[in-house]
This record gives C-alpha cells, structure tokens and sequence, in this order.
C-alpha cells in the first residue's frame, strides 16, 4: 500500500481540476513507463503510484470518497491495496485510455502476443459501498440493533452469477481472436485499439441472461438489522463482509461500511470513554452538604453524597458507570459536575431572608470565606 498522498505523487493541488491531473498523470507515465526504463523496479513502482493516483483522482466519486475519508482510511476500504497491485495489462490499459483507446504497450514494444487471451468473463470484486447511521448517545451507551435499508447489486440467481445459462453462449471474439485488440499500422507505431465488435473483451456472449441482461448482476433492495456495540465512538466505521455491491461474473461481493454517527444529548456528554453530566444544586445544598438521587443516562437511579462546603465545578466521580470500554475490559466512569442554582425571581418573604443571610454573613471576601459566596449575594443585593 503506498503511504504517500495522491495528489503529491501527481504533483498537484487538492483544488486541481481533471484536466491538469490529466496532464500531470501523462507526464508521469510517460517518464517512468517500464518499457522505457527496462529493469528498473522503482520507475516501475512510480508508474505503479501514478496510476493509482490517477484512477482515483480522476473520477468524481472516488475522489470524493478519498478527501472525505483521507488516504489511509480510503486504502483500508479498498482492501489494503486500492489500484497499486493490479494487473500491469491493465495499468497499459488505463494508460492507452488517455489517448482514444491506444495501446501504449504496443508503441513501447509490448506486442499484443504478450496479451493473455480471452475465452470468456473473467470475476471481478464487487464495490465496497458506504452507509451512514445516526444513533443517541444512549443507544451509543446501551448498544443498539438498527435496521439498514440500501439498493445494491445482488447476484443473478437465473444464471448462476454468470451472465448466461450455458458456457457454449459465450465465444471468443472472431475479430480479435480473444485479444480484445485489433491491430494497425500508422506512420512507424504499430497500434492497438480495443475491438468494437467485443468491446474490449475479447469475447461474445451470443445469447445473455434474459433477467440481468449478460451482467450477472441486479440492482435490488436490502433490509437487514445490525447490532451496534455498547462504547462505540462518533465517527466509527463498522465492517459487514459481503454486504457491499455483488462482484461480476461470479466475483466475490464487497464490503458495507457503516459510519456512525452520534446525535449530541442535551444533559449528557461523553469524555474519552466516561459520561459526564452537570448537577444542578441549590447554595444550601453545596454549603451543608447533602444526598440526591440522579437518573443516569440509561434509566437507572444512582443515589450521590454532596459533601459539605462543596464548590461549584466539583468533580465527583462514579466509577464503572461510564461507557463500555470496545478495546480490553471495564468501563468508564460517571463524571457529576456540580453547579449552582441561581434563582431569578424571588417572593418577597425569600428575598427579605435572604438580605438579611447577606448582611449577617458580610460581603468581606476573606481567607475564611469563598469568593463564590461574595459573588451571589452581590447578584441578589446589586
């Protein structure tokens, strides 16, 4: 898997356009095609990386999917490798592309005889497809099942995955001799382009699958649940084999990709693998202490000793009540922030009590006292 970026091994900007990373790729290719550096396996790896590069870049939705998800986690979804291990046929294939079906393989010396023929179709992997799910911060806590609901192409049953019923449908290609080329001559290049009659295939499927119309595959819709683990993060990625798109001509099927996200929760907030919540407490209760029950997140009661003399933003604990931990064993921890209670309006007997707490108790703000005490009574009396 190559480790470098796309767009550095082209050369370009992430804003380039098709045509300049056309043009970049050309350059590239041209100066480091094997035939023109015989024996030299790293201009053979750049062309490789080249290739690759421009494969992806060069397509709209490929290279939406590569910003998005960034080059090491696009890679891994292409099964570790993306287009850096394929075929060297096929890289020629791709090259000669650029240049209205070409073979540039033929220019620079590698003859069609060195093409492997073709007697039928040949399996290929289906795509790896993506999903995006919104859970709760509870069900992130809890762990959920949820229903996935997507079209995608499902194998033909009629004809075995094949694209035809019978293996005497399918011939070689009387024109190209199954090659997928033909060949002519112009000027001092002697030049292959792909055959028309086969479309490049090198073969015919003279009577195709009636239900999949010779593409052993169709579009069909799927519904299926999934369990989403307890303690699993905001942008998690989850891995279904074989629930991606159907391969081609009995390939194997590719992958689905749920990326999760989770919805934010208006009292609670996750920390790493701990919940936090903030607990709203009245003066008296953070100056003379007290005991309150809480529900957590999940439901449940959990019953909390406030400490006399308790400040604002005290941090108090509860271990094993946070998130379950995905890597090794245990939990998290339930995080309580205790806070205060301000009131905004007050009856007239409350706020005589109160005016004469604050004149009894002083507004000095001592060693003795706690300049949180000062800052209420000044809200109250202005």
């Amino acid at each position: 898997m190559s480790k470098k970026n796309f767009y550095d091994i082209l050369g370009v900007s992430k804003t380039a356009d098709v045509a300049e990373i056309k043009k970049a790729y050309r350059a590239l290719a041209m100066k480091y095609h094997p035939d023109r550096n015989p024996d030299n396996k790293d201009a053979e790896e750049k062309f490789k990386e080249a290739t690759s590069a421009y494969e992806i870049l060069s397509d709209e939705k490929k290279r939406a999917q590569y910003d998005q998800y960034g080059h090491d986690n696009y890679q891994n979804m292409q099964g570790g490798g993306g287009g850096h291990n394929q075929n060297m046929d096929d890289i020629f294939r791709n090259f000669g592309d650029m240049f209205g079906g070409v073979d540039f393989g033929d220019i620079f010396g590698q003859g069609s005889s060195q093409r492997r023929k073709k007697s039928g179709p040949t399996p290929q992997r289906g795509h790896d497809l993506i999903q995006n799910i919104t859970i709760t911060l509870k069900e992130a806590y809890l762990g959920v099942k949820k229903e996935v609901s997507y079209y995608h192409a499902f194998a033909c049953e009629q004809c075995s995955h094949q694209g035809y019923k019978n293996k005497t449908d399918v011939a070689t290609c009387a024109k190209c001799k199954g090659a997928g080329q033909v060949r002519f001559q112009q000027g001092f290049f002697s030049v292959a382009q792909a055959c028309q009659p086969c479309q490049g295939q090198g073969y015919t499927i003279k009577k195709p699958c009636e239900n999949c119309k010779g593409q052993s595959r169709k579009q069909e819709f799927e519904s299926f649940s999934v369990t989403i683990p307890q303690g699993i993060f905001d942008g998690s990625e989850l891995r279904i084999s074989q629930k991606g798109d159907a391969g081609i001509f009995g390939g194997p099927a590719g992958d689905l990709f749920l990326k999760i996200k989770i919805a934010p929760d208006k009292k609670f907030h996750r920390i790493e693998n701990d919940l936090a919540c903030n607990l709203m407490l009245t003066y008296p209760q953070l100056v003379l202490g007290c005991q309150v029950e809480i529900e957590n997140i999940d439901g449940t009661s959990i019953s909390i000793k406030i400490p006399k003399g308790c400040p604002v933003g005290e941090k108090i604990i509860i271990p094993g009540k946070g998130f379950a931990k995905l890597k090794g064993f245990g939990t998290g921890n339930l995080i309580i922030v205790t806070q205060c209670h301000i009131p905004k309006k007050l009856t007239s007997t409350q706020k005589e009590h109160l005016e004469n707490f604050a004149q009894e108790l002083g507004t000095d703000i001592t060693d003795k006292h706690d300049g949180f005490i000062s800052s209420i009574f000044k809200k109250f009396l202005g």
